[in-house]
């Protein structure tokens, strides 16, 4: 495979993608947005991935395809769960792929899928579980402190 072929598989996906939006074919109307881009995107990486054996491309892979199938549900059906702890599902599932051809990562993934699974069906828990969903409530709304303190931290960390 040569060094390019990432960049090969993304320009094949995204090609498709507008060739398909300006052919207006009725089959795919409800594919005709960004989630898709994520979609082609995520699915090139994994292509990648598994094609050139460059492995460390899964992950980056099955965000890009999770979040991209996770923002098309949420718009399209409406049994689909539209819960924070889907995202924590998602990279769950990223770590847990990737480990099975790396073999790096199976804890992190383990911890984050039950975690995940426990936030999302935390609604149906008894009472004395309120506390969580406070707290959950305050990381909701004050998430983007996260992303400041990750960035001043890289800011300023030591090589």
């Amino acid at each position: 495979m040569k060094k390019n072929g990432l960049v090969a598989y993304l320009l094949i996906g995204i090609g498709v993608f507008f060739l398909l939006r300006e052919l207006r074919l009725p089959i795919f109307t409800n594919f005709y947005s960004w989630p898709t881009l994520l979609i082609l995107v995520g699915a090139s990486f994994l292509i990648y991935a598994f094609t050139s054996k460059e492995h460390k491309q899964i992950f980056p892979g099955v965000l890009l395809l999770g979040f991209g199938i996770h923002f098309h549900g949420i718009t399209q059906y409406g049994f689909w769960v539209d819960h924070w702890g889907m995202y924590v599902l998602i990279i769950a599932l990223a770590f847990l792929i990737r480990a099975f051809k790396t073999k790096k990562g199976f804890l992190p993934g383990i911890l984050l899928l039950l975690f995940s699974l426990f936030v999302i069906f935390v609604d149906k828990q008894p009472g004395w579980f309120s506390w969580i969903a406070e707290v959950m409530s305050w990381l909701e709304r004050f998430w983007p402190i996260l992303l400041i303190g990750l960035g001043v931290y890289l800011l300023f960390k030591k090589k």
